[in-house]
């Protein structure tokens, strides 16, 4: 009814109807963990580097370097359907050596936007012709303005940047190239001060030259040399939950699904207790860990239950990771097309990720579908014995067969092995289940200090039932029915008089998974003849 009733006629009242549609989040947001030439590293920026497409990824960190196995990584996951990735560059910094270039011009201390290297190829040019109105439109004299300009010598990429200040306008230049320049940086120290950046003398008429002569072309180049990250060590990969760096920038981004740590170097493996801590904060951000075998891993009989267990991927927690043996063989384009070993673990991603395009979560990303794209062979060739020998383990699997040609053959999570009897032994019903949760999860926020009583009951088992129903619609369940294929449960039962005294609702959502058909088994018999009588 309306708040008050003053004047005769029509009072016309809107009604909220209590739907409020509980959308599913995103399933394979990749994220990658390692060094890379170039690019924010994790200290540097406020969240990882969102990117969707390998071109993106060249752009922000470089193209293709041996040096960096996480490029490779991050390739593999494009080429084989990846859609989305959260990228987390680490840099360990050399003792006595600068970061990040930095370029001496008077009275503006400028620096590479990035650590690494590549900033040593950055070149600088400063001039003052610029226009009195523009000055005066922003309440300073001519001589308080310049422009800037800055190339990459090696990419050919240039930035001009017109009109900017040292003093306190919309144009001061630590905000403006801050806000606007993929290269270049005002440092930290010493201060802008108010002093204008003295310009180099002019280029020749009509043309800026780009080069290392910088007293005849005026352009100023790095003053020192930077340094590229030298090796991680596992302190550099774990970094501080607190500071948020390391594998704990992650926790800067909003959603990722499955997490790659490739190796640092290639050949190399990740080591256990970087594996250890990532595993333990995929359970915290409900995403799937994928782990690499071991370089040591040769052949099937290498792997046995002592082996897998000095791991340490072990516990309740190992439901959120899948390992994944061997590693493959494929051609490397910086090195003329050479073949080398590489990890799976990027591969395995864009396989997840184009199966939930194709498919959805809950099938499993294993079978003959489940193509390795780019993949020249397999370090180890497995037979059915063999692959027999390491399914029971929750060792999943990389085969290759006659046309059909290298695919995943295998689907179990590191709980997965026959002895543990766990409800979670399957990668897809633990992605199935973590979908759910993190989709409820924020699907529910508006709950939060709603009168706990039957009718926000009766509301969250609407809004809940219909997110559920449209997953059995789509095929996710077990069931030929609704009440086959899940229930939720939200009303005077579940939430008792003392829990609401304690400010508290439950609401118990269950489901029918499927359940992949690992064993097919074919039964033949031959018919009797009949005989007439």
């Amino acid at each position: 009814m309306p708040s008050s009733l003053t004047y005769p006629g029509v009072y016309i009242e809107e009604i909220p109807s209590g739907v409020r549609t509980i959308t599913g989040v995103a399933t394979s947001i990749t994220a990658f963990v390692g060094r890379a030439a170039r690019g924010p590293a994790d200290a540097d920026t406020e969240s990882p580097v969102i990117i969707n497409s390998y071109g993106d990824f060249e752009r922000n960190f470089g193209s293709l370097d041996p040096a960096y196995p996480m490029g490779y990584a991050v390739r593999d996951f494009y080429l084989n359907g990846g859609a989305q990735a959260a990228i987390v560059r680490l840099y360990k910094g050399t003792d006595g050596k600068p970061a990040k270039a930095v370029v001496a011009i008077a009275n503006l201390p400028l620096e590479a936007a990035t650590a690494g290297s590549w900033g040593n190829q950055l070149r600088v040019r400063v001039d003052s012709n610029v226009s009195p109105d523009i000055a005066t439109s922003f309440g300073l004299a001519v001589g308080d303005l310049f422009n800037l300009t800055v190339r990459d010598m090696a990419s050919g990429t240039q930035e001009s940047f017109l009109n900017l200040s040292v003093k306190e306008s919309p144009r001061r230049v630590d905000r403006v190239l801050k806000a606007g320049s993929a290269l270049l940086r005002v440092a930290a120290a010493p201060a802008l001060t108010d002093s204008v950046p003295t310009a180099h003398a002019a280029a020749p008429a009509g043309k800026t030259v780009w080069d290392d002569d910088t007293s005849s072309t005026g352009v100023a180049a790095p003053a020192g040399q930077a340094v590229d990250s030298a090796a991680l060590d596992d302190n550099t990969y774990l970094g501080n939950a607190d500071a948020k760096t390391g594998i704990y920038a992650l926790k800067k981004t909003d959603l990722f699904n499955l997490l790659c740590i490739p190796p640092d170097l290639r050949g190399g493996n990740t080591s256990k207790p970087v594996y250890q801590n990532a595993m333990a904060l995929c359970v915290e951000r409900r995403a799937l860990l994928i782990v690499d075998a071991p370089t040591e891993w040769g052949s099937a009989g290498a792997i046995t239950p002592a082996v897998l267990a000095a791991l340490g991927l072990t516990g309740i927690a190992a439901r959120n990771a899948a390992l994944y043996f061997p590693r493959v063989i494929e051609s490397d384009p910086k090195r003329q097309g050479q073949l080398d070993t590489f990890v799976p673990c990027g591969i395995v991603a864009g396989v997840m990720a184009r199966t939930d395009t194709q498919r959805g979560v809950w099938k499993a990303p294993a079978g003959i579908d489940a193509a390795l794209n780019g993949v020249q062979g397999l370090a180890a060739t497995l037979n059915d014995a063999e692959n027999g020998m390491l399914n029971p383990l929750g060792v999943n699997c990389l085969r290759s067969f006659p046309l059909v040609g290298p695919v995943a053959w295998g689907s179990r999570t590191l709980r997965g092995a026959d002895l543990l009897a766990d409800e979670y032994k399957y990668v897809p019903v633990r992605r199935l289940a973590l979908y759910i949760e993190e989709s409820l999860f924020r699907g529910t926020q508006w709950v939060v200090f709603e009168p706990n009583d039957e009718p926000l009951w009766s509301q969250i088992r609407l809004n809940v039932g219909a997110f559920m129903q449209n997953l059995f619609r789509q095929g996710a369940f077990q069931g030929k029915t609704p009440n086959d294929a899940y229930f939720v449960k939200c009303d005077k039962e579940t939430t008792t008089q003392n829990d609401i005294n304690l400010g508290i609702v439950n609401i118990v959502v269950g489901f029918a998974p499927l359940k992949p058909a690992e064993f097919v088994v074919i039964q033949l018999q031959q018919m009797a003849g009949q005989i007439q009588t």
